[in-house]
């Protein structure tokens, strides 16, 4: 939904980048072929695909346009897979892995044909990426992944061994025809094509209703409905039209990312990534001084709503890169982002499971968000228009994966841990505590109360039960928001949502001794 509520600000936020991401609120209902909800990459992409055949789209935010997730990306463009081909292959076979690959190879195919097709000045460049050994890790770990990699159909893929960056002796493989852009930027230029193209976009639309079926439409916490001739596609972070299926096969994790800047030329323009889980992942983005590069570091994941050590894996990024990149210069950003991990490690890109046939979505990155993000585009594109798509299977939200049982089922016991919090108590005595801009979950008596003091001291208490499944939320001191540990969902501290499956606010406290179950 709208994550640029979120404390820290991403490189990419700036106004440049999103001159043709301006949009107004939907003050009517309409009527469209196609209504998208969500404006990211795999939203805005699903759109422009759509509208270039011709299908009149509609597309609905919450927020800013590009104000979610994709805005919190450190935008790799790989076919180097995220969770490891040999691991895909172990899990789903090899003509799904062949599968798999071809469709983030043609993704960024895709990506590149529409930057030069479009003239869209994304700062988009094909470059080498480079998979290289964590301390402690042994070599086979390179040799497995040179062989899937050669068996999914990767061309040019090498060891080498030692990559152009003094990061260590160790070997590495080396990814051709990898890429890099500016997220923003390019999803600037979609939104100016759908624009072109006859599209209608709207900004900080919430969506409260989606229904497919004959009468599909969606609406809008306004009451402003958008009707569906054709389809529905939520391509939302996390999919809010979803309450329960999805949300068991894929679970939210929180990545940290820095930036800093490096004298031009000092460190090779390619993509690094090492091998231990969670991995770090490192990139260029050029600096408009001519003089420098920002190198970008992110990693440091956890299960998001399990953890509120942001500063500490800030601190460990960098000193992790330092280490390893002796001309960095002060630290100039710091984010974090939310990546929704799949159970089977690809994304879920169709019809959604236990809804209307017209009804789709995109969801589960796994990491590998760009990419996922132009897959839907071109997958959706051919579903809606009936078109058959070699892909379709493959990311099929309704699939059952037999090797990822074992993963789905520790999934879901994380999930039921969390319910221990109705027990627990609070995080502090009282909100008397607080200091303005500090938040905590507390007690009081059989309630917990998602309690926050805004910069001006004014207090806001809220039922701290999520909305969406009944989970208790917890307080993120890095973002300034409560994160729900169960299926990821975000509130600011006033507790008006901020990123799905939610669909509402945090409840306002009942007035008797019961928890509010929103």
């Amino acid at each position: 939904m709208n994550s640029l509520a979120e404390r820290t600000k991403p490189l990419w936020v700036a106004g440049e980048a999103m001159k043709d991401l301006d949009a107004a609120p939907l003050g009517e209902s309409i009527e469209v072929d196609v209504v998208v909800v969500g404006a990211g990459i795999a939203g805005m992409s699903t759109a422009y695909e759509l509208a270039r055949a011709g299908k009149r789209v509609g597309v609905l935010d919450a927020g800013p346009l590009g104000g979610g997730m994709t805005g919190r990306t450190t935008a790799h463009l790989a076919n180097a897979l995220d969770d490891r081909w040999y691991e895909l292959i172990d899990l789903r076979g090899e003509e799904d892995a062949r599968l798999a690959a071809d469709a983030h190879t043609a993704a960024i195919d895709r990506i590149e044909a529409i930057a030069r097709d479009e003239r869209i000045d994304c700062d988009f460049v094909r470059l080498d990426g480079y998979l290289f050994l964590a301390p402690g890790d042994g070599p086979q770990i390179l040799d497995r992944e040179l062989t899937a990699s050669k068996k999914v159909g990767l061309a040019g893929v090498e060891k080498i061994e030692r990559m152009p960056l003094d990061i260590d002796s160790s070997p590495a493989l080396r990814f051709p025809r990898q890429g890099r852009f500016h997220p923003l930027k390019y999803l600037s230029g979609l939104a100016r094509c759908i624009r072109r193209d006859g599209g209608r976009l709207f900004a900080d639309s919430p969506v409260v209703t989606v229904q497919g079926g004959a009468d599909a439409y969606v609406e809008t916490d306004s009451g402003q409905r958008v009707r569906a001739r054709e389809a529905v596609v939520v391509a939302t972070n996390s999919p809010v039209n979803d309450r329960v299926v999805t949300h068991t096969k894929q679970a939210p994790y929180r990545s940290y990312a820095i930036t800093a800047r490096v004298p031009k030329g000092s460190v090779p323009d390619a993509l690094y990534w090492d091998t231990p889980d969670p991995y770090h992942y490192v990139r260029l983005q050029p600096e408009e001084d001519g003089a420098h590069d920002l190198l970008i570091v992110g990693g440091e994941d956890h299960k998001t709503g399990q953890a509120n050590d942001g500063g500490e894996r800030f601190a460990r990024l960098e000193q992790w890169a330092r280490k390893r990149f002796p001309g960095m210069q002060d630290i100039v950003h710091r984010w974090s982002g939310q990546v929704m991990e799949p159970v089977d490690f690809l994304a879920y890109i169709g019809r959604n499971e236990f809804d209307a046939d017209n009804v789709y979505i995109a969801t589960g990155d796994s990491g590998m968000g760009m990419t996922h993000g132009a897959i839907a585009g071109m997958l959706l594109r051919d579903l809606i228009l009936g078109k058959d798509n070699r892909w379709a299977k493959l990311f099929d939200p309704r699939r059952v994966t037999p090797g990822a049982i074992a993963d789905f089922a520790m999934e879901n016991l994380n999930v039921a841990a969390q319910f221990v919090d109705f027990v627990t108590p609070g995080d502090v005595a009282s909100a008397d505590e607080l200091k303005p801009g500090e938040g905590a979950v507390i007690r009081k008596g059989l309630r917990k109360v998602a309690a926050f003091r805004d910069e001006s001291g004014a207090l806001h208490e809220r039922s701290a039960i999520c909305p969406h499944m009944g989970c208790v939320v917890r307080w993120n001191s890095t973002e300034g928001c409560f994160d729900c540990p169960c299926h990821g969902s975000q509130f600011a501290g006033d507790g008006t949502v901020v990123n799905g499956p939610s669909r509402a606010d945090l409840p306002e406290l009942a007035s008797g001794g019961e928890q509010s179950q929103g």
